[in-house]
This record gives C-alpha cells, sequence and structure tokens, in this order.
C-alpha cells in the first residue's frame, strides 16, 4: 500500500468514526429523552441526568487547561459561576431571551479567561493554580457583596432549559474540543503541555496558546453556568466556590489528563457518587479526597490515562477499515 492510499485509508476510518460517534450521541439522545417523557426516569433521576451533562461540559474544558495544555488551574468554577450570573441578570433583570444571554455569557466568560489568562499563563505549576484559585475566590466575594444580584442569598432564575438543551450543550462540547485538539492548534497545546522550551524552538508561541485553550475552556465553563442556572432555577455565591472548582479538577483527573472520553466517564461516575452522598454532605469532601489519594496509588494515570475509548475496541472501526482498505 503506497503513503497516498493509507493516508486515504486513515482519513476514511477517521470520517467514519466521528460519523459512527455522532450516530451514537444522538440515540443515547432519544434513548435517555423518550425514558425521561415516559417517566420511566423520574424527576429526581432526571435532575441527576441533567448534572451528568454539566459536568461534562465543565470537566471537557477544564482538561483542555489541565490535560491537553499542561496548565494547572483550579478556578474553573469562577467562570461558571460568571456565565450563570451574567445570563441571569440579562434573563430575570432585563428580560432577554435566553439564547442571546446564554451566548453573551459565554462570552463574558472568555473574556474573562483571556483577562486572566494574559498576565497569569506566563506562571508555571503551583504559582498558576494559587493564581486562579484567587480569582474563583475574588469572583465570589464580589458577587456575596453585590445586592444588585441578591448578594449570598443568590437570586431566582427563570427555568428556560430541558435535557435538550443540557445534552446538546454537552454534544456540542464534546464535538468542538474533540476537533480542536486533533487540529493544528491542538497538536500546538499539546507541544506545550510535552515541554515547553522544545515548543518555542520549534516556533509555537507558547503564551498564546495557552491563552486561547484557558479562554476556549473558560467560554465552555460559562455555558455550563448558564444552564446550570436556568436548569435549576436559583443560584447562590457558594454554588462557585472552591467546593466546586475541587470537584471539577476530581472529575478530570479520575478520567484522565489529556482523555475526553475519560472526562465524560469520571463526569457519570463521579455524579453518581455525588447522588449517593446527597444526605451525607460532611462525607463529601472526605470522599472525594479519598478518591483523589486512591486514584494517585494505583492508577495516577486515571481511568483512561491520555487513551480515548476507540469504537474499534468493540469491533466496529476495525471492520470498517477492513471495508475502506483498496
Amino acid at each position: 500500500m503506497t503513503p497516498m492510499q493509507e493516508k486515504k485509508r486513515g482519513a476514511l476510518a477517521g470520517r467514519w468514526s466521528f460519523w459512527a460517534w455522532i450516530g451514537i450521541g444522538l440515540a443515547l439522545y432519544a434513548i435517555i429523552g423518550l425514558l425521561i417523557d415516559n417517566g420511566i426516569i423520574d424527576s429526581y433521576m432526571a435532575l441527576i441526568v441533567y448534572q451528568m451533562c454539566l459536568n461534562v461540559v465543565l470537566a471537557v474544558s477544564l482538561n483542555l487547561i489541565n490535560g491537553f495544555t499542561g496548565q494547572f488551574s483550579i478556578g474553573h468554577a469562577g467562570f461558571a459561576a460568571v456565565g450563570a450570573y451574567v445570563s441571569a441578570v440579562l434573563t430575570a433583570k432585563m428580560q432577554l431571551p435566553f439564547f442571546p444571554a446564554l451566548i453573551i455569557a459565554a462570552l463574558a466568560a472568555a473574556v474573562a479567561g483571556l483577562l486572566i489568562g494574559i498576565p497569569t499563563l506566563r506562571l508555571k505549576g503551583d504559582y498558576l493554580a494559587i493564581t486562579t484559585l484567587g480569582f474563583g475566590q475574588i469572583i465570589q466575594v464580589i458577587l456575596i457583596n453585590l445586592q444588585y444580584v441578591g448578594g449570598a442569598a443568590g437570586m431566582t432564575v427563570h427555568k428556560e432549559t430541558n435535557f435538550t438543551w443540557l445534552y446538546f450543550a454537552a454534544l456540542i462540547t464534546v464535538v468542538v474540543i474533540a476537533n480542536f485538539v486533533h487540529s493544528r492548534h491542538g497538536r500546538a497545546c499539546i507541544a506545550v503541555r510535552e515541554n515547553e522550551v522544545a515548543a518555542e524552538m520549534m516556533g509555537i508561541n507558547v503564551t498564546y496558546y495557552k491563552v486561547l485553550a484557558f479562554s476556549m475552556g473558560a467560554l465552555f465553563a460559562g455555558v455550563a453556568g448558564a444552564l446550570s442556572a436556568h436548569t435549576f432555577y436559583f443560584i447562590k455565591p457558594t454554588s462557585y466556590g472552591f467546593l466546586q472548582s475541587f470537584n471539577i479538577l476530581v472529575i478530570v483527573v479520575l478520567g484522565g489528563l489529556g482523555s475526553i472520553t475519560g472526562s465524560i466517564l469520571g463526569a457519570v461516575v463521579l455524579t453518581l457518587i455525588t447522588a449517593f452522598l446527597q444526605d451525607y454532605p460532611q462525607w463529601q469532601m472526605v470522599i472525594y479526597s479519598l478518591i483523589l489519594v486512591l486514584i494517585m496509588i494505583f492508577r495516577p494515570q486515571g481511568l483512561m490515562g491520555t487513551k480515548e475509548f476507540r469504537l474499534s475496541a468493540i469491533g466496529l472501526g476495525r471492520r470498517r477499515d477492513e471495508h475502506a482498505a483498496p
């Protein structure tokens, strides 16, 4: 087989895999939607499904920053707070329809990511972590003292979303970030993660790609925040504190830094654990910390490591690849 034929075969297999995953995603949407509509999944379980979708958006977007670009951000909930409160003000105070409010909220979170990213992403490791943590705490303090949005008591928001909104937000997030990771820009981000000095010597603008990944992750965190506000129709500053940022980080580490399917798996697993611990909130941080310790000891790379689940693992991709061969 010539190199050109090999390249063509790989492209065909890649397109098949992409559309197969889209088909699986749409089928899953139809099945879960049918179960919710017919009451087989009750209202409580439906809320758990909604939270899974939101956690997928948050985890996959944080994985772009921490896993694929190699930065260490622990203030992701701060960007979700920006999205939540901007959308809440636009819909509840200014009577703007939800969809444009969602877009503006996402852009506001991206701008916040840009403003934080430009001066701080020259820092590395612990310094960046402390800075992003500080950002999250500053946002929380501002919201607590801002009476226009209810202060510490929070504010009520109109319910504007349903399962369709949340599921397709998660699906679009996964598709966009997966395509970004496999693009030229994504490969540059991975090069930055592997070795910043070597990446810079190859002509990669390290700061640019750090800020790009950071802003993109913040944008999707803003989407999750806006959707969360209009799903649970009540927001308060403490919902976006350090605990929430820590929860998102645990999901990413549990699934595997640098694995999108790992983030999805981690979001499902940790959402179920959180639902189980609903009646024991005092144990939540203990359990999460224990999970992190056990992962670091027995599976430091997470459930998936940097690998992705492929259809060939269950034989689907392999058969299609064979059909694609000349």
